[in-house]
């Protein structure tokens, strides 16, 4: 035999071994429903690999609210519908406030930061965050004031292209993500900075690259997965480059450190591990703090600034809307530089907002839960360890709750007499103990900078161009790229 022969057929014995070994993993009494395993590949064959959403929609018409599913060897539930989703998070929170291990976030992560911390790390870093978010701006007049600040710059930039076709996407981004720089590093970027546009390329690129079906096959068997090229690699090599990145940045921060003149949240995170020795090497080390801020840029940058393209996407769809909008700008706030405290008085306006992010549905299902012991829900068995997947998307489109749920209805958010009214099922930033901690802040941003440059432009196709709602490839449920004009009013 040549060495290649030898090779492959030790890792063909090594996966089988693994196989045998992974089929303790048996059927358990009253486990949730769901479609037939093959041997190894489990269900796979059955996904719609890069919108995986959509085979759980199919699967829930036949199984219910709540169903099983095998990847590989591995089994995971599937919860859809508000009620179930609410009946968990939020009726259940403490139970089901756990991460189950996946391997290719626990070798990248290794469970420091906030997203897929367990245990007291989680609690720490989320009660801290937080804290210093609050602390540092977020929901008070001095993040509203730098959110303006940063709208003017948006503006000038689009106002720059005088009226030609361009692609929006790197201005929105940068817009973005300046604010978040702002809590974490007390500065901002221009948005043709190399830097900023290193960093934003480098998330761009593993939302898309977590989205391949080498991911999958990496959760599934990360120990054949190991020995093979594809995307995870790729998704390891920006990791490393990011994080290197924040590493670089607070080593020197550390070095203009003043404990009396803490700016942001992480000169607040280099401050604790100065106090309490025990608690930094417990919490407070560095493996945290890179892990944490990894975890805030990377939610700052996509979530907001993809919100905010489908919002000019859909305004150019629907010009009869962005005009009622515009309207409602002009008598409220006239040509006053728009603030939150407008809200209240734009009924329309925060309706209109609320369906873009409903419809846009960006986060389409949750990071993986678990719960934090044997448990019995809704009548199933759900043991320990097992990965639980709440279906953000089939809440955004319950048809108990919205009327139109795949069509953009503002009137959703309306009542009879045009003023906004809530809607429980809209959940697009999860619920319960694990819900995003920037909610908040994005709400605040989307509506100043939606609002400010509705005042100042009115958003068009180029000549000749089609419009195109069907979303791109991605972790997130973002547009395709387009071009458009913005024309000032």
């Amino acid at each position: 035999m040549d060495l290649v022969t030898v090779l492959l057929s030790i890792i063909v014995i090594l996966f089988f071994v693994k196989v045998f070994k992974s089929q303790k993993q048996q059927n358990y009494k009253n486990f949730p429903p769901g479609p037939t395993p093959l041997p190894i590949i489990g269900n796979i064959h059955i996904m719609d690999i890069r919108k995986p959403h959509k085979t759980f929609m199919q699967l829930a018409e036949k199984y219910g609210t709540i169903f099983s599913i095998q990847l590989g060897m591995s089994k995971s539930i599937i919860l859809c519908g508000y009620e179930t989703i609410k009946d968990a998070l939020v009726n259940h929170a403490e139970l089901f406030v756990e991460r189950p291990h996946i391997p290719l976030f626990t070798d990248i992560m290794k469970g420091q930061g906030i997203v897929f911390a367990t245990g007291e790390n989680w609690k720490v870093m989320r009660r801290f965050t937080l804290s210093n978010l609050r602390g540092y701006g977020m929901g008070k007049k001095t993040i509203e004031d730098r959110i303006i600040e940063e709208t003017e710059c948006l503006i000038q930039k689009l106002r720059s292209y005088k009226e030609k076709p361009f692609d929006n996407a790197t201005s929105i981004n940068a817009a973005v993500t300046n604010i978040t720089v702002s809590l974490l590093l007390s500065k901002r970027f221009d948005y043709e900075d190399p830097t900023l546009l290193r960093l934003m390329g480098l998330v761009n690129d593993i939302v898309q690259l977590l989205s391949s079906p080498w991911v999958i096959l990496y959760n599934c068997y990360p120990f054949l997965a190991k020995c093979l090229p594809g995307a995870h690699n790729k998704i390891f090599q920006n990791v490393k480059e990011y994080h290197d990145f924040i590493r670089w940045t607070f080593t020197k921060q550390r070095e203009e450190l003043d404990v009396n003149d803490q700016r942001n949240l992480i000169d607040a995170f280099l401050t604790k591990q100065q106090e309490d020795k025990a608690e930094f090497l417990k919490y407070f080390h560095n493996e945290n703090l890179t892990a944490l801020v990894a975890d805030l840029f990377g939610a700052g940058m996509e979530t907001t600034s993809t919100t905010l393209r489908w919002a000019i996407l859909l305004m150019m769809k629907y010009p009869e809307i962005q005009q009622k909008v515009q309207n409602e700008i002009e008598r409220v706030i006239g040509s006053a530089q728009p603030q939150m405290e407008h809200r209240k008085q734009m009924p329309y306006t925060d309706a209109v907002i609320h369906e873009i992010i409903r419809f846009g549905d960006i986060a389409l299902v949750t990071f993986p839960h678990s719960t934090t012991q044997d448990i019995t829900f809704r009548g199933y068995f759900i043991p320990k360890g097992v990965a639980i997947i709440m279906l953000l998307h089939s809440a955004l489109r319950d048809k108990d709750y919205f009327e139109k749920p795949d069509e953009f209805y503002p009137e959703h958010f309306l009542n009879s007499d045009g003023n906004f009214k809530k809607n429980e099922a809209f959940i697009p930033f999860s619920i319960g103990k694990r819900s995003c901690v920037g909610e908040t802040l994005a709400k605040m941003e989307i509506f100043i900078f939606f609002t400010s440059l509705l005042q100042n432009f009115t958003f068009q196709l180029p000549p000749g161009a089609k419009l195109d709602l069907t979303p791109a490839i991605g972790i997130t449920n973002s547009p395709k790229s387009y071009e458009m004009c913005a024309v000032p009013r």
